[in-house]
């Protein structure tokens, strides 16, 4: 008697980094097969806006007396939104060209806002995702430390298996070779 197979969900969070093109890869050699009923969702995280300038500077912008303007103009939040877009689109763009030969695997795309490493977690336990493939930036302890490791976050908190794929050294140093030999 064949048994029959249930559909596996498995989220992929993408962002501009080569780490998340080399995890998105990965999975679809080793994960992810031809013949399975597989959804495999692409999940692009917009980070917040604003909150990238001191708060020093962003009064001195809006101060009448220097005229000089303020950030936080409808104009200025639109070109901003626009351009984050333009960054998902391509991000999603890319990463959906890689999954083009796919023929029976549904594939979904996800934009969101916020924290990286909040929003993947919820989004993995709101979507029901059955394992989240994530690609790992090799940060040191002191980068790490202070820009925080969204990998080692979402291991920790997400309820379904976690698969970080780390991009070995001789791929980046190969990589590196022939950008220098032209």
């Amino acid at each position: 008697m064949a048994q029959e197979e249930t559909e596996r969900r498995v989220l992929v969070a993408v962002d501009e980094g080569d780490e998340s093109t080399y995890a998105l890869s990965w999975c679809l050699n080793n994960l992810v097969f031809q013949n399975s009923k597989n959804t495999l969702i692409l999940l692009y995280v917009k980070p917040p806006r604003g909150g990238y300038m001191p708060f020093e500077t962003t009064a001195a912008l809006d101060d009448p007396e220097t005229h000089q303007a303020n950030l936080h103009s409808p104009e200025i939040t639109a070109a901003m939104e626009r351009y984050s877009q333009e960054v998902a689109d391509c991000v999603l763009g890319k990463a959906k060209k890689l999954c083009k030969d796919l023929q029976h695997v549904k594939v979904e795309t996800r934009v969101e806002n916020g924290d990286p490493r909040d929003v993947i977690c919820q989004m993995a336990e709101k979507l029901g995702a059955h394992v989240l493939v994530m690609g790992s930036h090799g940060y040191g302890l002191i980068k790490r430390t202070f820009l925080g490791s969204v990998s080692s976050h979402c291991a920790q908190n997400v309820k379904c298996p976690v698969l970080i794929v780390k991009k070995p050294k001789s791929i980046a140093a190969a990589g590196d070779e022939s950008y220098n030999s032209e």
